[in-house]
């Protein structure tokens, strides 16, 4: 009965579709166990017994441990994996940064170029602007110098032509 028992409990793991394909070695001893208690006499029955329950104890739970040593692994790699994902997604978000940095670095640079260029006209302009205001000057300073001749000059004659009247009325009156 026990035989019976320990076979299925063997067959049980063998057709287990995640564990059968590991401790295959331990289940080979399991059934040689298996085996010697099937075969052991009565004074031997109870050490057989505990021995093919621990082989088959111990293939079952080397399965397990296999398995889980797999899925550790995979497991493993899958967190590897989904860090180096998250490292290329760093990266690529840091050079998409960087471009964008790079622009607003060359669009402050080609502003900064624009500015000088209307900084420089603004100041050839406010340099002519100032030459024409002397001219203007200089002008302004003619025209009053002609204006203030004409002034005289029409002084001067407001004072011939006042010479002459009286001259003419002192010829008259003689």
């Amino acid at each position: 009965m026990d035989v019976a028992r320990l076979n299925s409990s063997l067959d049980q793991l063998a057709r287990d579709p995640a564990l059968s394909g590991y401790a295959q070695a331990e289940q080979a001893r399991a059934r040689d166990a298996i085996g010697r208690l099937a075969q052991a006499r009565s004074r031997d029955r109870a050490q057989a017994l505990y021995i093919a329950e621990r082989r088959v104890d111990l293939a079952k739970a080397t399965a397990q441990l296999q398995e889980a040593q797999l899925k550790v692994n995979q497991l493993d790699r899958e967190h590897d994996q989904i860090q180096l994902d998250g490292t290329r997604r760093e990266v690529e978000a840091a050079r998409r940064e960087l471009d964008r940095q790079r622009m607003q670095y060359q669009m402050a640079q080609e502003e900064a170029a624009r500015l000088q260029q209307e900084g420089a006209a603004a100041q050839a302009q406010a340099v002519q602007a100032q030459a024409q205001a002397d001219q203007a000057k200089k002008l302004a300073a003619a025209q009053a110098k002609v204006a203030n001749a004409a002034k005289r000059q029409a002084d001067l004659a407001t004072q011939a032509a006042k010479a002459m009247r009286s001259q003419m009325q002192g010829d008259s009156g003689k």
